[in-house]
């Protein structure tokens, strides 16, 4: 199963290394991982993606808290929460092409950023399901270039991930 683990780190050099290090020498993956400053400019917020069972999971976060940069973790598959992820796709396109992308694009609900005579490039926000459809509805000869964020989340209500 996949979990969104939600993590806030003191803010320092060598802070993600010891993260990473955590989950190479135990052999688990991280599908996508970002890191950005929180309104305390002393921690940053982590979000990691990685999948396992239930034990696994639970190992993962109890070796995460022994770590001494952690300062507080959530689990978000065991919360109701909000997830996001940004994508954007830089596709081929021709005189013939360019509105039917467009009119894809639209469907989706995502955004032309950039126009060239032979190509657009298109921002969408989403669940990692709709993006994955969205590319799954293009022609894939089209696809030039695909960059995605990686899922992304906050826990629904008033708690949240914060001191």
């Amino acid at each position: 199963m996949r979990h969104i683990i939600s993590i806030l780190i003191e803010n320092e050099a060598g802070a993600l290394s010891r993260v990473a290090g955590l989950f190479s020498a135990r052999g688990y993956n991280i599908e996508s991982l970002t890191v950005a400053p929180t309104e305390d400019p002393s921690l940053s917020r982590m979000t990691l993606v990685t999948r396992g069972t239930d034990d696994i999971i639970e190992q993962i976060t109890k070796q995460l808290n022994k770590l001494i940069d952690i300062v507080k973790l959530i689990d978000l598959a065991e919360t109701t929460h909000v997830e996001r992820e940004l994508m954007l796709v830089k596709v081929k396109t021709c005189k013939e092409s360019r509105e039917e992308i467009k009119r894809l694009a639209d469907i989706f609900r995502g955004k032309i950023i950039d126009v060239t005579n032979n190509s657009y490039v298109i921002e969408m926000t989403g669940p990692s399901d709709k993006l994955d459809a969205f590319v799954a509805a293009l022609d894939e000869n089209n696809i030039i270039e695909t960059v995605r964020s990686g899922p992304t989340g906050l826990s629904r209500g008033e708690k949240g991930l914060h001191l």
